[in-house]
């Protein structure tokens, strides 16, 4: 029986160890040097302070963002993998494509939003200089605007004004925000759907104009730019956003844990300027605000993507 008893103790010993007691990977699904690499590698190691384990991040990029968190959702549930997912993963690829190697809401567990990233509709200086304007150009005459890449945020918040304007501008797509702002200053394309980074220099030196930002308020980073709803859109946002999140199961004292580390180190002064500087604006939620937005985005995205007819294989 001594045998027995023994077994029991280490298992009794094993059950109670605190979490975590090993590190922590976290894979962020997008290469390093974008914001959201910059802002996983600001909070990890405040998140390895508080809880006493390294968190390591490990980037695979690749396929929108689904090889990454195609990682995560086949990982075990035990709070030691987690992962770094935009909003393509886990919103609006599910109706983009014809298929995918994981379901967003049946095998990932939400942790909390870490930033949201806005955009600008810009225009040429020689383009028309307000919302409306463009609005009523685009109803009378063909206008185009160029994206960073077909099926992204971007791409999706152009089709979401024509759907709201009832226009139809025609989409260009481009290798990301960087050619678009080019082409915009270049005059080869009107108007650019771009993320802040990529345009706030030509902006603040007036050889761009930005018309509008996306997101519902202002942004620090430009308080001059209007919203589209101040424009004359009203009931208007398409942000590009990212998150924390775990493999499906994961018990819930470990998500709530983890919530709590990620929310405080995102307070950090430092943390918080490092993500400003990088284009995004941090934004932690918790577990369930964080899930019920991914449910309001996925039916919003689905109803743009089947209105544009946009597929991709």
């Amino acid at each position: 029986m001594r045998w027995f008893s023994l077994l029991l103790f280490w298992v009794s010993c094993a059950v109670a160890q605190p979490y975590p007691s090993k590190p922590i990977r976290f894979i962020v699904s997008f290469p390093p040097g974008g914001s959201a690499d910059l802002i996983s590698r600001a909070i990890a190691p405040r998140m390895s302070e508080k809880l006493g384990q390294p968190v390591v991040v490990e980037n695979r990029a690749g396929a929108g963002g689904m090889i990454g968190v195609d990682a995560v959702a086949k990982s075990a549930p035990d709070g030691t993998t987690i992962g770094l997912a935009a909003a393509g993963a886990l919103t609006t690829n599910i109706h983009i494509y014809p298929s995918m190697p994981f379901h967003p809401e049946k095998d990932l567990a939400p942790i909390s939003m870490l930033a949201m990233i806005p955009f600008f509709l810009v225009a040429h200086p020689s383009q028309p200089a307000t919302l409306k304007e463009v609005i009523a150009q685009a109803r009378s005459s063909h206008l185009a605007y160029g994206h960073g890449g077909q099926g992204s945020t971007m791409h999706l918040a152009g089709e979401l004004l024509n759907m709201m304007a009832q226009i139809k501008m025609q989409a260009v797509p481009y290798k990301g925000s960087g050619p678009v702002s080019a082409d915009v200053l270049g005059g080869q394309v009107p108007l650019g759907v771009v993320d802040v980074p990529s345009a706030i220099a030509n902006v603040k030196a007036g050889k761009m104009r930005a018309l509008a930002v996306t997101s519902k308020q202002r942004i620090s980073a430009a308080p001059e730019v209007p919203t589209f709803q101040e424009a004359g859109l009203r009931g208007y946002e398409a942000v590009g956003w990212f998150g924390a999140v775990a493999p499906a199961n994961t018990p819930k004292d470990i998500i709530n844990r983890l919530n709590t580390e990620i929310r405080s180190a995102l307070a950090v002064p430092d943390v918080k300027e490092r993500a400003l500087t990088a284009g995004a604006e941090p934004h932690a939620t918790s577990p369930e605000e964080f899930a019920a937005y991914i449910r309001e985005e996925t039916k919003k995205w689905g109803e743009v993507v089947r209105a544009a007819g946009i597929k991709l294989q």
